[in-house]
């Protein structure tokens, strides 16, 4: 497999019109290179996979979506700027992961605000979307679509598990960004950055105490291997937010665009159903593989509620002054 360094010296794909490319196979096909940190087993990185199948079966082979998932291609912090100068055509990011560059990308992820599952189905077709979508326009990359991901965390745990809120007091956690690390702190937790493929190693060397992850990633990321408690809360919703270099996008023909919205389309919708589906089996094997798992009760998320949900809503909305207000006022009512 050719190196990272020589995937992103690569020119971008020329936008061949799509008869053009049927009727002459010497051509080559219009490429779309999709970076993202996922390992092959996580539900999304197989959402990804099924979308890369559509769009060749649509186009008939005419659009060859090549995905590298993994950090194959690069690194979770290379994926913005490399596809912003166009070293590359598209990658995935958690709304999450956009920290200080879009605050509001991290809406979705005040602490139980927004994770209930039906206004996460309906999310993809709401104005909140397009609201982000503009938002993200600003950082010289284009939205396409919106994967919902998660909405059960877990924060797993290897001496005690993390049940009530005292648990939190003096253990080192897996922080995310600004914002959940304030919800964190505010549990009496001691956050620290980590990104999601090198958490199971900080976990496993003891420079993390405590992880925090959804619980499909618990399992496709063998978290059981390291920790022996869990706690399953619907702490946050997470989306995998797919974007595309703007100046490709617009190069393409109609056609192939086409093609491409069709099957993300598509995927948004599997996103949903696959996202359910495997969260509510991940329990299961995270349990049949050793890890006691407690799923929270209403009190207690209502007891975690009240002491993490109001410092973060304060930060985001200090953060994002002038948009903020308007984007929950839109999550609310989608």
């Amino acid at each position: 497999m050719a190196s990272r360094r020589n995937f992103l010296a690569l020119p971008l794909a020329a936008a061949l019109p799509l008869p053009a490319v049927r009727s002459a196979r010497a051509q080559a096909a219009t490429v779309m290179r999709l970076s993202h940190q996922y390992p092959p087993s996580h539900h999304i990185a197989g959402v990804l996979a099924r979308f890369a199948e559509e769009v060749k079966t649509r186009s008939n082979g005419a659009v060859d979506v090549q995905v590298f998932p993994a950090e194959q291609l690069a690194k979770v912090a290379e994926n913005f700027p490399g596809v912003a100068r166009g070293a590359f055509e598209a990658a995935v990011a958690t709304n999450f992961t956009w920290g200080n560059t879009i605050p509001e990308m991290s809406a979705q992820t005040i602490p139980f605000f927004f994770a209930d599952l039906e206004r996460n189905r309906r999310f993809p077709a709401s104005e909140a979307r397009k609201f982000l979508d503009g938002v993200t326009a600003r950082r010289a990359v284009r939205s396409v679509a919106w994967l919902f991901t998660t909405n059960r965390a877990i924060f797993t745990s290897q001496r005690r598990p993390l049940v009530a809120l005292e648990d939190f007091r003096g253990m080192k956690i897996r922080g995310i960004n600004s914002l959940i690390d304030t919800a964190l702190t505010a549990a009496g937790a001691a956050p620290a950055a980590t990104p999601a493929p090198e958490v199971v190693g900080a976990l496993q060397s003891g420079v993390l105490d405590a992880g925090l992850t959804d619980v499909s990633a618990a399992v496709s990321r063998r978290f059981y291997e390291v920790q022996k408690f869990g706690t399953v809360s619907p702490f946050f919703a997470v989306s995998t937010q797919v974007y595309v270099n703007p100046r490709w996008w617009d190069r393409l023909p109609a056609e192939g665009r086409g093609v491409i919205e069709a099957a993300l389309a598509k995927a948004e919708t599997e996103a949903v159903e696959v996202t359910v589906r495997t969260a509510d089996a991940a329990v299961g094997e995270l349990r049949e593989k050793g890890m006691t798992v407690h799923e929270q009760t209403p009190e207690q998320v209502a007891a975690w509620q009240a002491v993490m949900q109001k410092p973060v809503m304060d930060a985001f909305l200090k953060s994002a002054p002038e948009s903020g207000p308007r984007l929950l006022d839109l999550l609310r009512a989608v």
